[in-house]
């Protein structure tokens, strides 16, 4: 079939397009969703700006093939072949789409959607995923070796068993990720990284450059991280019951709060729980309520009506989305990447004043256009439960800082 008589029957009502023999075939920009391409010969077809959407192509071949922006969310791509010869995803729409043992080695996902995704077992040797955005989405005993996840975000996302031999990282976000029993290449870097309540349970992080990065609540327990170099990171909170840190330098970490218990520490020796007669670091303690009144509209959103606190007032200025690496905004008209910036921003901030997201009790967000807000609230909702959000704010404004999209200021309380 070519592609006009595959267009022709499919405004037929026709879906099943399984088998079929279609190579080099030209569909780009065609609406096919819902369509049966499974175990379908697909090897260099343009499916490029194509609606896919819970489209199947299970066992499909797929090599060379480009399906560069287009939309297959929802579709079922398990066991899909790209034969070791790259196929074009990028700024593709995948989410919730099914790839679980896939062969995509090499395949090009840069800026592609890939949340939720299901890429289980899946063979991703050498696999491009630059600024692409892989939140929750299932990477278990995948094969990353080699992969390029540069500015990736990986908030949420299932990396149990993966290998993660000679991936690159760099300024990739690992939040609440799913580290466990990972493996990962020698004198591994993840300096400056955000790895805050990442699950790294017996992850084998010996020799890892660990410096100035956040593990703020991760669970360590029985992690390796014999001669890591931990210098200036952030262990707040962090269980790292049994963890090895035999030789680790731990220079101005921080780990208040940390869970010890069991642990081998730098000197060699096991930790022993502190004694009453030994001074512990002073708290203060924040109360914090929530106002609700059932004679004003009710919130319709991530924030509350007001809240009311005591303790400590932080007052944090405007944060504009602001890479701090270069002082730049990476991401001119991607709204959702630069909420997340700017969120980031935030963090730090609080996080010197020794507070984080929990303790803000206000916040007020500036929005270059209003029709950006589902995006940005998006965004949003995911660091701010309903039940406990701070008061918001949000502001429609003519232009902001380096023509940021977003801005947002809060006040917290410690």
């Amino acid at each position: 079939m070519n592609a006009e008589q595959i267009l022709e029957s499919y405004a037929n009502g026709d879906r099943d397009f399984s088998n079929c023999s279609l190579p080099g075939v030209d569909l780009s920009g065609a609406d096919l969703s819902g369509a049966d391409f499974s175990s379908a010969n697909l090897t260099n077809a343009n499916l490029s700006r194509a609606d896919l959407t819970g489209a199947n192509l299970s066992k499909a071949n797929i090599q060379q093939s480009n399906f560069s922006r287009a939309s297959l969310a929802g579709a079922n791509l398990s066991g899909v072949s790209g034969n070791s010869v790259t196929v074009n995803w990028s700024w593709a729409d995948l989410s919730g789409a099914d790839l679980s043992e896939a062969n995509l080695r090499t395949s090009n996902f840069s800026n592609a959607n890939l949340d939720k995704v299901n890429l289980s077992g899946s063979n991703l040797f050498g696999v491009n995923f630059t600024r692409a955005s892989l939140n929750e989405t299932n990477l278990s005993r995948a094969n990353l070796k080699s992969a390029n996840l540069t500015g990736a975000d990986l908030v949420g996302a299932d990396l149990s068993r993966a290998n993660l031999d000679g991936v690159v990282f760099q300024g990739a976000n690992f939040q609440k990720a799913k580290l466990t029993s990972v493996h990962f290449s020698e004198k591994l870097d993840l300096s400056e990284f955000n790895l805050e309540q990442a699950d790294l349970v017996e992850a084998n992080l010996k020799n890892a450059n660990l410096r100035n990065t956040c593990l703020k609540g991760a669970n360590l327990e029985k992690a390796s991280l014999q001669d890591a170099d931990l210098m200036g990171a952030n262990l707040d909170g962090a269980n790292l019951t049994k963890a090895d840190l035999t030789n680790a330098k731990t220079y101005k970490a921080t780990f208040y709060k940390a869970n010890l218990t069991g642990a081998i520490m730098p000197d060699g020796e096991v930790h022993k729980p502190a004694t009453s007669q030994q001074t512990t670091k002073t708290e203060t303690t924040m109360n914090k309520k929530i106002i609700r009144s059932e004679q004003a509209p009710a919130p319709v959103g991530p924030y509350n009506q007001a809240v009311a606190a005591t303790g400590t007032t932080i007052f944090l200025a405007g944060q504009i989305p602001l890479d701090p690496r270069i002082n730049e905004i990476l991401y001119p008209e991607d709204i959702t990447k630069q909420t997340e910036q700017v969120i980031a921003n935030i963090q730090a901030v609080l996080k010197e004043a020794g507070a984080g997201l929990e303790n803000v009790v206000k916040t007020t967000v500036f929005l270059k256009d209003m029709n950006d807000f589902a995006a940005m609230n998006a965004v949003y909702s995911k660091y701010f439960e309903a039940t406990t959000a701070p008061a918001r704010s949000t502001i429609q404004v003519a232009r902001l800082p380096k023509d940021a999209l977003v801005e947002i200021e809060c006040i917290a309380v410690i």
